[in-house]
């Protein structure tokens, strides 16, 4: 018989459950890393600086170009004609010439060229002094890969806080949906009772009406609390990157409360650990390469290459020619230094800058790491606060309900002690998800 009971309650709760969607709150953020569009993009926009690195290490390597030229002329582009006449002939006496007595006959010519030609080129060139722009763009390729990692690591973080704060809220309405089905229940005591009570004639009609206007406050609340919570689900769906589930099931709870010490860190570490303050490090990385760069757009330029060439005339029975060179290049920006020396001031002006955003930012990261530390404490001390009052209004309610049995007060004090119950679990609800997000707010303002 025992066997039976267990197989029947286990099926039971199949039933219950069978459709739902039930993760931890760490599945949940691993669903908003993989899914999330924003995480996606910050993703892609990593793969693209990696690829930045690539192209510029290639500069280390010669760069080679092949070209080829073909053409044909309506007319030839060269064109030469001689007269034809008699040329002396030369005895080795060159005083002879302007006297001399034989001739030779030199008939006139016509000659055309260029008129059709084809050319081909292969140049190769290798850089050997830059200025330091190969070695510092290289550099530069490098920071902009940890930029972008850490950029990552923001829009991730981001990703994550709201994922625990929208899921926060969701199981905060979950809660508040337990508190609304006790109040119900009470009303329908209530209700029962004053039912019972009119038709003895032991009250009148209006406090009938009175648990009736409850019941329909209820009723607006509830159907106002299945919205938000419909409306909560939608905006976690799409933050975690699935489509909307209406049986999604949230298995932590708000009842475990653990001390604020739990997740102290000294100020200075957290600082150290905030990706914010590692953005703004690499910042003045950056702009200190940006000089370097700045500065040898204005340094010399050494280079040395390989020329070499095939022309035909494309002329019947006559072969093309071949030549080929090597050579090497100085070019120094001379006049380039008058404007090139304001130029580099420039960057190392904006690399003050950055120092002193560093500076100011980190003051301001502290500021924030001891509000969200004071917050949390705070949020700690009001869920303390509001269980002890949570106790005295269910002490209260308790009292109200046998004063009531006893006619010794109305049912306007009863329903208002029922009201004042529910108000405080809905703040004490409020107050533990707060504390719940302050947590995670902590641990994301000290880089945990």
């Amino acid at each position: 018989m025992k066997k039976l009971i267990i197989i029947i309650i286990s099926v039971s709760c199949s039933v219950i459950v069978y459709g739902q969607t039930v993760l931890t709150l760490k599945e949940y953020k691993e669903l908003a890393i993989k899914n999330n569009i924003s995480i996606k993009n910050s993703l892609l926009e990593t793969e693209a600086s990696k690829q930045v690195k690539k192209g510029a290490f290639t500069n280390y390597f010669p760069k080679i170009s092949v070209m080829a030229f073909a053409m044909k002329a309506k007319d030839p582009l060269l064109k030469f004609n001689s007269q034809g006449g008699n040329l002396p002939v030369y005895d080795g006496n060159p005083a002879n010439i302007p006297i001399a007595t034989q001739f030779a006959y030199l008939p006139g010519s016509s000659i055309q060229m260029l008129d059709k030609t084809a050319l081909g080129l292969v140049n190769v060139t290798q850089p050997i002094f830059s200025g330091g722009r190969i070695i510092t763009g290289n550099k530069l390729a490098k920071v902009g890969i940890a930029v972008k990692e850490q950029q990552q690591k923001l829009t991730q973080n981001d990703v994550l806080l709201k994922t625990e704060q929208q899921y926060w809220q969701i199981l905060s309405l979950q809660e508040k949906e337990k508190t609304i089905e006790k109040y119900e229940t009470f009303l329908e005591g209530i209700n029962k009772q004053v039912n019972d009570a009119y038709k003895s004639g032991l009250i009148i009609k209006n406090d009938l009406l009175k648990v009736q206007i409850k019941k329909n406050e209820l009723n607006s609340n509830k159907s106002k609390l299945h919205s938000g919570k419909k409306l909560a689900i939608m905006q976690f769906c799409q933050t975690i990157g699935i489509p909307y589930d209406s049986t999604l099931v949230l298995q932590e709870d708000l009842q475990k409360i653990e001390l604020p010490q739990s997740y102290y860190i000294e100020n200075e570490t957290a600082l150290q650990n905030r990706t914010e303050y590692q953005l703004l490090e690499q910042s003045i990385k950056a702009q200190e390469l940006q000089t370097k760069m700045k500065t040898g757009d204005y340094l010399p330029q050494v280079a040395v290459g390989a020329m070499g060439y095939y022309n035909n005339n494309l002329i019947k029975d006559v072969d093309g020619t071949t030549n080929g060179l090597v050579y090497a290049t100085v070019s120094i920006p001379i006049t380039d230094w008058w404007g090139g020396s304001h130029a580099i001031k420039e960057q190392k002006i904006k690399e003050q800058i950055a120092e002193n955003t560093l500076t100011d930012t980190k003051g301001l990261l502290k500021l924030q790491i001891e509000k969200a530390w004071l917050d949390l404490n705070e949020n700690y001390n009001q869920i303390i606060l509001l269980e002890e009052t949570v106790k005295q209004a269910e002490e209260n309610l308790k009292v109200m309900q046998t004063s009531y049995n006893s006619g010794v007060i109305t049912l306007s004090d009863l329903l208002e002690a029922q009201a004042l119950l529910t108000e405080t679990n809905d703040k004490l609800i409020d107050t533990k998800t707060q504390y719940r997000t302050s947590i995670s707010t902590y641990l994301q303002y000290t880089g945990r």
